[in-house]
C-alpha cells in the first residue's frame, strides 16, 4: 500500500540506509582489507577483500542503526548529534571501502564476486567526500534537514499551533476551501529554511559521488537497477505510458466532480487541479475525497474504520492481525523483541518522526516498526505494508551482507502493498471484521477507492526523482528548484499550486522523502510490481474470481512462492527475482489494467462530453 502517508515510510535500514548510515574511523585507525594487496590484484584478492569489507561493515552498522532509531523516536540535540556522528563514521568508512573496490574493476572475477563489488560501489544514497570536514558537514546537514521536518509545526495568527498529523487530518476531512488553503500554505513554511542547506548538501554529495567514479549523485541513484542508467529511465517512461490513459480518465472525472463541488471558478475544467483540494497534503493520493467522486449508485462498501472501533481494536491488536496474515501464509511469527521495541503510538512527552517505517536494526532478528498509529482502515493497510518490509528483511537475513536487501528497492515497497491488495471483503469476512461479502455490483466503489490511492500516486511516484535527478545533475539550478518542481507536477500529475510560489519557497522539502534523502523511484516501481505480484500469487493460490476480489490469505502455496523470491534478497538481478514469481523478466502494467478494467469502462462512460486533459 503505497500511500502517501507512509511512504512515506522509510528511514528503513535496508542496504541503502544502513550503508549511508554509520561507521568507523579513518584509514589510519582502521587499515583497510586491501592494504596488504599486491600491486596487480588477483581474483583471490578480490574475494578476500569483499569478505573482509563485509565483516567490517557488519560490525559497524549496529550502533549506527541504534542511534538512528533513538533519534527518530526521541528527537533532541543529543540524539541528533550521536546519530549524525555514527552515521558519518560508517558512511566514510564504507566510502573508503567502495573506492578500494574500484581497484578490482578490471580484474577477472567470478559473477558472484563481481556483483558484490558492484553493490559496494553503488551502496550509497549520499556518498560522503573523502575530506573529513566535508563528510562531517554532509552528515550534519542530513540530520538537520531530517530534524527540521520532524519538528515542523504551523502556528496561526491566534497562536494556535498544528503539527503535521493535525494538518494532515484537516486536509483529509475539511471541505472548506479557505481552511485547506491555509493548511496547505502553512505546512510549506517549514521547508523554506531548508533550501540553502539542501543546495549545500547537493554539492557535497556530488563531490562524494565523483570520487566513486560517477558523474554525479543522479548517475549513482540511477545505476542501482541492473541495467544502464539511461535504459532504466526509458523503461520507467515505457511503463508510465501503459498506465497514463487510465490516469487521465481518473483525473478527468475527479476534476469534473471537484468543479461541481467547489465551482468551476475554483476548479477550471481546462486546467490542472489545484493541489490543496485532493484530500492529501501532497496531492499524491486522493482517497480522502472519495465521497465527492464516488459512483452515485447505492453501494455497500465495508467501513473498516467503523468495524475496528466496534470490535475494540487498539493499536497493538491491529498489528497482531496484520502479523497473522503473514503467519497464515506459512511465515514464522515476529520475535518477541518486535513487540517490546517498536513504536506503535505517538509519545506525549517528546518529538518523534511519525512517518511510518520498518527497521532491521541488526540484519537478523531485531525487527521493528515506527508508527504513530491511528485506528483507521487506512492505517490498518499501512501496518500490513510495514510488516511486509519486516518479513522481507528476515527472509534474506542468511544472505551475505551485501545481498541483504530487496531485489531492487521497489520490491521492498511492493511486498507490503501486495499483501494490502489482499485486504479484500473476502479477507475481512475471514477475520470477522465484516459479516458478509458485498456482491460484484459493489466493486466499482472499492475499485474507485483503490485507484484514488494507487493510480493517483503513480505519476507523483515518478516525478519526485525526475526532479532530484535533474537537481543532482545540475540541469535544475537552485534558483529554479521550486519552479521546476511545479512544472513536473503539472506535466505528470496535472496539478498546480493553488497560490503563486516564489523562488525562495522550497516546496519539495515539505515532502518527507526529500529532506530525508529517501530515493522515491522505489514507490513508482512498487505501484507497478505489486499488481504483477498480486496477479501471479492469486493464480498460484488458484483463486477463481476477478483479480480485484482475490485474497491470498491462508494460502500456503502462495506463501511458499513468495518466500522463494524474498529469500533471494539482492543475490541476483531483479529481473531474475521477478521471473521467479511471475514468469516475466519485464515490468508490465497490464496487470493494473486487468485489475481496474470495470472502473476504466465506467470512467469512460462518465467522461463522455467532458473536456479532458490540461
Amino acid at each position: 500500500m503505497p500511500r502517501t502517508k507512509r511512504r512515506l515510510t522509510l528511514t528503513m535500514l535496508g542496504m541503502a540506509a544502513i550503508l549511508t548510515g554509520c561507521q568507523q574511523d579513518s584509514k589510519a585507525e582502521h587499515p583497510s582489507p586491501a592494504t596488504e594487496q599486491q600491486k596487480v590484484p588477483s581474483a583471490n584478492d578480490a574475494k578476500a577483500f569483499i569478505q573482509a569489507a563485509q565483516t567490517e561493515i557488519e560490525k559497524l552498522q549496529i550502533p549506527a542503526s541504534q542511534a538512528a532509531w533513538a533519534y527518530a523516536t526521541y528527537i533532541n540535540q543529543d540524539t541528533a548529534a550521536v546519530s549524525a556522528y555514527l552515521g558519518e563514521k560508517l558512511s566514510v568508512r564504507t566510502a573508503e571501502l567502495a573506492k578500494e573496490a574500484a581497484q578490482f574493476n578490471h580484474v577477472e572475477v567470478d559473477a558472484d564476486t563481481r556483483r558484490q563489488l558492484n553493490l559496494l560501489l553503488n551502496s550509497f544514497v549520499l556518498a560522503p567526500p573523502s575530506q573529513a570536514d566535508k563528510s562531517e558537514r554532509l552528515a550534519q546537514i542530513s540530520s538537520e534537514l531530517d530534524g527540521m521536518y520532524g519538528k515542523g509545526k504551523y502556528c496561526r495568527e491566534n497562536g494556535e499551533c498544528w503539527d503535521l498529523g493535525q494538518m494532515t487530518a484537516k486536509m483529509a476531512r475539511s471541505r472548506d476551501n479557505e481552511l485547506l488553503l491555509e493548511v496547505w500554505n502553512g505546512w510549506r513554511q517549514i521547508s523554506v529554511p531548508m533550501k540553502p542547506l539542501y543546495e549545500e548538501m547537493v554539492g557535497l554529495a556530488n563531490e562524494g559521488a565523483r570520487e566513486l567514479g560517477f558523474a554525479d549523485t543522479s548517475e549513482l541513484w540511477r545505476g542501482k537497477y541492473d541495467m544502464p542508467a539511461d535504459e532504466f529511465a526509458t523503461e520507467l517512461d515505457r511503463t508510465w505510458n501503459q498506465v497514463k490513459p487510465f490516469y487521465d480518465a481518473l483525473h478527468c472525472h475527479v476534476r469534473a466532480k471537484l468543479g461541481d463541488y467547489y465551482g468551476t471558478d475554483v476548479v477550471p475544467q481546462d486546467k490542472p487541479i489545484p493541489a490543496h483540494l485532493l484530500g492529501n497534503m501532497w496531492a499524491q493520493s486522493w482517497g480522502n475525497i472519495y465521497d465527492l467522486v464516488k459512483p452515485e449508485r447505492k453501494m455497500q462498501v465495508p467501513d473498516v474504520t467503523k468495524a475496528l472501533k466496534a470490535q475494540g481494536y487498539d493499536e497493538i491488536k491491529m498489528v497482531k492481525q496484520a502479523e497473522s496474515f503473514f503467519t497464515s501464509l506459512g511465515f514464522e511469527p515476529l520475535p518477541e523483541t518486535f513487540w517490546q521495541r517498536s513504536q506503535f503510538v505517538q509519545p506525549k512527552d517528546r518529538d518523534v518522526i511519525c512517518h511510518a517505517s520498518a527497521w532491521d536494526i541488526d540484519d537478523q532478528d531485531d525487527l521493528r516498526i515506527k508508527m504513530c498509529i491511528q485506528k483507521t482502515g487506512e492505517e490498518f493497510n499501512v501496518i500490513h505494508h510495514e510488516l511486509g518490509h519486516n518479513f522481507y528483511q528476515r527472509a534474506y537475513k542468511n544472505q551475505p551482507l551485501l545481498y541483504r536487501g530487496s531485489a531492487n528497492d521497489g520490491f521492498h515497497e511492493a511486498i507490503g502493498d501486495t499483501i494490502a491488495l489482499s485486504i479484500t471483503p473476502k479477507y475481512l469476512k475471514q477475520i470477522g471484521l465484516i459479516d458478509e461479502i458485498p456482491d460484484e455490483s459493489n466493486d466499482l466503489g472499492m475499485l474507485m477507492q483503490v485507484a484514488l490511492d494507487k493510480i493517483a500516486f503513480v505519476p507523483f511516484g515518478l516525478m519526485v526523482d525526475q526532479w532530484r535527478w535533474k537537481v543532482f545533475s545540475g540541469e535544475i539550478k537552485p534558483q529554479d528548484y521550486n519552479k521546476a518542481w511545479w512544472e513536473l507536477r503539472e506535466k505528470y500529475q496535472g496539478v498546480i499550486a493553488p497560490v503563486a510560489r516564489d523562488e525562495n519557497a522550497f516546496d519539495p522539502g515539505a515532502k518527507y522523502h526529500v529532506p530525508g534523502n529517501t530515493p522515491y523511484t522505489r514507490y513508482f516501481l512498487a505501484h507497478i510490481l505489486q499488481f504483477q505480484f498480486h496477479k501471479a500469487l492469486c493464480e498460484i493460490a488458484q483463486d477463481q474470481g476477478p483479480v480485484h476480489r482475490c485474497s491470498i490469505y491462508a494460502s500456503k502455496e502462495a506463501g511458499r512462492a513468495l518466500n522463494d523470491m524474498l529469500e533471494m534478497g539482492m543475490s541476483k538481478p531483479w529481473q531474475d527475482a521477478l521471473e521467479t514469481l511471475t514468469g516475466s523478466r519485464q515490468l508490465d502494467a497490464t496487470a493494473i489494467l486487468d485489475y481496474f478494467a470495470p472502473l476504466k469502462a465506467w470512467l469512460d462512460e462518465q467522461n463522455q462530453g467532458r473536456q479532458c486533459g490540461w
